[in-house]
């Protein structure tokens, strides 16, 4: 049997170096994070209160929390049950666009303070993520502690 084992060692390196390389990737989000970004389906219909919501979450908070707020390496989904309105009332978005929130849930580092979206933006946000949230079968859930 013949060997060629030039041949063997590039491709053991080549090789090395994609494992290398996919292991690499993801590296620039937050220590600790795994991939969280999820699937969404988005509603046929959206009232108008959440079409303008889906303007200025788009507009203001689609960077970090992804496309229909599917989360991103740089920010939680927000169609995630922790989001239920029975643990983070629509109170809470108010909130944490105002005055931002530390991080409490994933690993991400605190979301700063919003003071460029208006009271009425972040309703239509609000209205936006809840019906994103109920065509994904999200429902107010008490929150037990």
């Amino acid at each position: 049997m013949n060997v060629n084992w030039a041949a063997l060692a590039i491709g053991a390196l080549v090789i090395g170096g994609v494992v290398v390389s996919l292991s690499k990737i993801g590296a620039d989000a937050p220590s600790g994070a795994q991939s969280t970004q999820v699937a969404v389906q988005v509603p046929g219909q959206l009232t108008l209160s959440a079409q303008r919501g889906q303007v200025a979450f788009n507009a203001t908070c689609a960077a970090c929390h992804g496309e229909n707020a599917s989360g991103t390496d740089q920010g939680p989904p927000l169609i995630h049950d922790i989001y239920n309105p029975g643990h983070h009332a629509d109170g809470a978005f108010f909130l944490a666009a105002k005055r931002g929130v530390r991080a409490h849930h994933w690993p991400y580092g605190d979301m700063p303070a919003q003071p460029h979206v208006s009271d009425g933006e972040i309703a239509a946000i609000v209205a936006y993520v809840r019906e994103l949230q109920i065509a994904n079968g999200i429902v107010t859930r008490p929150h037990n502690m």
